[in-house]
């Protein structure tokens, strides 16, 4: 049987994440992170990689005093029509007592059925149903954990016949149903209107749209690959594993233009580069931000 974290729940209190551009921390760089102490505005982790005892939770602890932390999970399951399952639930918050992070977020998607777990985030289809299932989810684990989280939108790769509504409106309905916050993942936007044949910036127009500004409260950047397909067509996967492209650049431009400043996080999961680079794509994000304070006008000048 797995052990539980031992919590250390007079550590901290909730350590605001600044709407500056932060980095998302991988266990790699856990070493050069202590021992420079100070290497970025905030700090995300993937919340399933501390949930065991073991020296990654051990070196967080001490990462956790120089930085502010987000957790993002990808075990919730939001979309699963089983419930949220209680075991998971109790080791997030056992996470949330333990490091206090200023943001808690998961993904809109289910991975989880008749007690059967899948390695992926599987979509959903944007019906009253699936709307009402996620919405329930969203009430118990909000409740559970006494916090607010945050949903981001996946990347997207086929079409659901059965969807009665837009995948914005579908997050638009649920933070007013919910409460909740929203993560808008400004790469999985452009990823999915590319492979959807449509214009990115239109399809991000919609989601400004129809979420509430205020339910904004995080922004996520990465990068993706293409494919060629057997029939020609190019597919973009949000893999995680390159700079953040020019297109999805300008997209973030946009976005913060029309809604201001947000904490905004550099994601980078596979062929992980060294913090260097990291760093320098999160100084990028925070070029943006900054001139956006200032009122400048915001040039192109960012692509990697």
């Amino acid at each position: 049987m797995v052990q539980p974290i031992p919590l250390n729940r007079a550590a901290f209190n909730a350590w605001p994440i600044p709407a500056r551009a932060g980095i998302g921390l991988r266990v790699p760089h856990h070493r050069r992170v202590i021992e420079e102490g100070h290497v970025a505005d905030w700090l995300e982790v993937h919340a399933e990689n501390y949930m065991i005892a073991g020296p990654a939770a051990q070196e967080l602890d001490v990462i956790r005093r120089d930085h502010a932390l987000s957790l993002h999970g990808v075990g919730l399951s939001l979309g699963s029509a089983d419930g949220i399952n209680d075991e998971h639930l109790a080791r997030l918050s056992d996470l949330i007592a333990r490091y206090a992070p200023g943001l808690i977020s998961d993904h809109l998607s289910w991975s989880s059925i008749e007690g059967v777990h899948l390695p992926d985030l599987l979509p959903l289809p944007y019906t009253e149903e699936a709307l009402s299932v996620v919405t329930r989810n969203l009430d118990q684990a909000q409740t559970a954990l006494g916090r607010t989280l945050l949903v981001e939108n996946p990347s997207s790769y086929f079409q659901i016949s059965l969807s009665s509504m837009s995948e914005p409106e579908f997050l638009g309905e649920l933070a007013r149903r919910s409460g909740c916050g929203i993560l808008l993942d400004i790469n999985n936007i452009y990823v999915s209107a590319r492979n959807h044949g449509s214009d990115p910036q239109a399809r991000l127009r919609a989601y400004l749209d129809a979420i509430p500004a205020a339910a904004i409260e995080e922004i996520h950047l990465a990068g993706h690959s293409i494919e060629k397909l057997d029939c020609g067509r190019d597919m973009r996967i949000d893999d995680h594993g390159s700079q953040v492209s020019a297109g999805v650049w300008w997209l973030y431009q946009s976005a913060i233009a029309t809604i201001g400043a947000r904490p905004t996080l550099i994601e980078w999961d596979t062929a992980l580069p060294p913090l260097d680079v990291l760093q320098a794509e999160a100084a990028k994000a925070q070029t943006v931000l900054d001139q956006l304070i200032r009122k400048e006008e915001l040039p192109y000048a960012l692509a990697g």
